[in-house]
């Protein structure tokens, strides 16, 4: 069994501030419309339950030098359709740039600090004054031309609120058996890992308490007491776990499985998946944006 070495480094250190989806860094250490809304309801966990689902009415066109890619909104994701929805009618993503592209990953834009950027800057920062709630579903995968929003990372955004504005398209690569066998155990860590950090959260006043006192027997017997309700924990909600499905998709179209329960997808590509890779290919700075500006306009489609 693994063993967490926290209790004695958690509180060391904290992080200021991150940026909107450094999702790079992820893939880089090998980590793994509105009728439909009123017509939902929020559940206790702050997720979003579909009473009455309408799927399939909501689709923008987003126009690129590259080409146009046509995205479809998911009703499973209705906080998220409908402000993508608002945005695109206030013509808040025109003029917008592509600005964050990694190849074999996916391509990132929405920052609003985009538009005129002159060449070089860095951009990410930028966004709508608001966050909204994940929505996170299972059953959405994060394959080859999905949509999903970005984020701050978990050191200061523990709840996974998404940007307001903020999205990326997945491109992603297939996986081999022996590689999503080897993954789910990596997912597998990764959820109990969360789980415990989740727990010693909880904790903390107790083992600062404990650390305060040299109580080093107390910190021992706490950690095994977490360890052993992280497994469970995972266990009783299956975290970590891919379906069989979710096997398929990412060995015969492909994606970022890694980013799945992460991060929220609220679409996907339906028409222009070429303009992706096209996009996802291009050069770009030490920053990861495009040398050429990839500005888009997005209009609804009817």
């Amino acid at each position: 069994m693994r063993k967490f070495i926290l209790l004695l480094v958690v509180f060391a250190s904290s992080v200021a501030s991150a940026q909107l989806l450094n999702v790079g860094s992820i893939e880089k250490v090998n980590l793994p419309a509105g009728t439909v809304a009123a017509m939902s309801k929020l559940s206790h966990d702050g997720s979003f339950v579909i009473i009455n689902d309408a799927a399939g009415l909501s689709k923008v066109n987003i126009s690129t030098p590259l080409g146009d890619i046509v995205v479809r909104l998911y009703d499973e994701t209705p906080s998220h359709r409908d402000n993508f929805l608002k945005l695109v009618k206030e013509g808040f993503y025109d003029g917008t740039l592509f600005h964050r592209v990694i190849k074999d990953f996916m391509i990132q834009g929405g920052d609003p600090e985009s538009k005129d950027a002159p060449k070089g800057k860095a951009l990410g920062t930028g966004d709508a004054g608001y966050t909204l709630p994940a929505e996170f579903n299972p059953s959405l995968l994060h394959k080859r031309g999905a949509l999903c929003a970005a984020r701050q990372g978990d050191q200061v955004n523990p709840e996974r609120r998404s940007s307001g504005c903020q999205f990326y398209i997945v491109w992603g690569k297939t996986y081999s058996s022996g590689q999503l066998g080897q993954l789910e155990k990596q997912l597998q860590m990764q959820a109990l890992q969360g789980e415990f950090n989740a727990l010693v959260g909880e904790r903390r006043e107790q083992i600062m308490q404990m650390r305060r006192n040299r109580d080093q027997a107390g910190l021992l017997a706490l950690q095994e007491e977490l360890e052993a309700l992280a497994h469970a924990a995972v266990a009783q909600k299956g975290l970590g776990r891919m379906s069989d499905e979710a096997k398929r998709v990412y060995s015969e179209l492909g994606g970022t499985p890694f980013l799945d329960g992460q991060y929220t997808v609220f679409g996907e590509v339906e028409k222009g998946l070429d303009v992706v890779g096209k996009i996802q290919e291009v050069s770009t700075d030490a920053n990861d944006r495009p040398l050429k500006d990839l500005k888009m306009t997005m209009t609804m489609v009817e």
